[in-house]
């Protein structure tokens, strides 16, 4: 391969996909500290789900044989009590939502389905369904049955059934090392003063916080100059991470010395350069076991492909079995142009089903306003010149963290 090769947005994330090694490192975190986080084991049903036969309605435990019956009430039982009753032929105990089921009883009538209620009896209906409103031992979960497959990024649902089982701390793949480099000589910091001919970092903060939305923790390594020599030894120092995200210095430039410092850290490139608008001087790949991502140095650009192509990548080397960013559909609001023969993303703004783009796709790749003014990403195909109003488009939401396993083509 030669950094001149050019391939598709589906075709580039594919092959960094497969080239993406998960990491092996574990460790162990308490349930209060697990949310988003990547199960490396599988978690085992250790107590069945319910552990007891309950009643999933106030009202009475019979026997189905009974139906249409008047039968005596011989006790209560309340949530959190072991019945010391059993129920016989002939006989109902009133019982509340939740509370077990006495041994005899089949079948739950609801207190509004009770005919006749009095103190001692009560008239059961004449047609009742063995088992109606009974929830039984292990229905849910079986003891010995996963729970879990490794590789979720446990959600609260997931948390709530952790605690459920009376699981206080799991085991999960460790957080990702994630190194964010910045280029150029005319970079300043933030808290550095700036003249009319330098300009402020706004590559490594904002795509640090984009990072940090989707519970990734990555670590700002500073900026690197306009030299081959500093470049190649502030290269060598990030080894020690799994995963460098560097922006500008990856173009065909005089001054464009990244590549090359890349390069002679070992590193073996996946792709250099994308079919892609905006996002055509992306590169991936892999130096020893940190996997590197060179994007382009333009703002807007930058945190349009790290979204679309870098956060895959970093929750497949976290583990996660989803990684891929779902697609909705949404219907075009308005007609706008773009140039076919590449894949074009296009921001906009997604409202009750509608896309709406941003400033009719006329905007430059430098700026940042349009990002604030946007919440999605249209995905259109090298065929597509565009939309028409009324088109069905495949939309990416911005800040919408639930990966999928399934990967969407986008050409066509």
């Amino acid at each position: 391969m030669t950094r001149l090769d050019i391939y598709g947005f589906d075709e580039v994330l594919k092959m960094a996909l497969e080239r993406a090694v998960p990491t092996r490192r574990t460790e162990s975190v308490m349930l209060d500290r697990a949310l988003g986080r990547v199960i490396a084991h599988a978690v085992i049903c250790r107590k069945n789900m319910p552990a007891f036969d309950n009643s999933a309605m106030d009202g009475f435990a019979v026997r189905q044989a009974d139906a249409g019956q008047r039968v005596a009430v011989i006790g209560t039982v309340f949530a959190g009590e072991i019945p010391a009753m059993e129920v016989q032929p002939g006989q109902a105990v009133r019982i509340m939502t939740g509370a077990q089921v006495p041994a005899g009883a089949d079948t739950i009538v609801p207190i509004e389905d009770a005919l006749d209620v009095t103190e001692t009896s009560v008239q059961l209906p004449e047609m009742l369904k063995r088992g109606n409103n009974l929830r039984l031992r292990g229905e849910e979960q079986e003891e010995g049955a996963v729970l879990i497959e490794p590789g979720v990024r446990l959600e609260p649902s997931h948390i709530a059934m952790l605690s459920a089982q009376g699981i206080v701390a799991v085991e999960v793949t460790a957080p990702l090392r994630i190194a964010v480099v910045s280029t150029g000589d005319e970079i300043r910091e933030p808290w550095e003063a700036s003249t009319d001919d330098e300009i402020y970092n706004a590559n490594a903060f904002g795509i640090t916080a984009l990072l940090r939305r989707y519970g990734f923790d990555p670590t700002y390594a500073g900026s690197i100059p306009d030299d081959l020599a500093a470049t190649r030894a502030m290269i060598a120092d990030l080894k020690r991470y799994d995963a460098v995200i560097s922006t500008g210095g990856i173009s065909m430039g005089e001054a464009d010395f990244l590549y090359e410092a890349y390069t002679d850290n070992g590193m073996e490139p996946i792709f250099h350069g994308i079919n892609l608008k905006p996002g055509r001087p992306v590169m991936m790949g892999e130096m020893g076991e940190t996997f590197v991502m060179g994007m382009p140095g333009n703002p807007l650009t930058a945190m349009v492909t790290i979204l679309l192509l870098s956060l895959p990548v970093l929750f497949r080397l976290q583990g996660a079995v989803r990684y891929h960013h779902p697609y909705v559909t949404a219907v075009n609001a308005s007609p706008f142009k773009a140039r076919p023969g590449r894949t074009n993303l296009v921001l906009g703004e997604l409202k009750n089903g509608a896309f709406h783009v941003t400033r009719n796709n006329k905007y430059g790749s430098g700026m940042l306003t349009p990002l604030m003014e946007s919440n999605a990403v249209a995905i259109l195909g090298e065929s597509r010149n565009g939309a028409e109003a009324g088109e069905t488009l495949k939309v990416v939401l911005i800040g919408y963290d639930a990966m999928t396993e399934t990967q969407e083509t986008v050409n066509g």
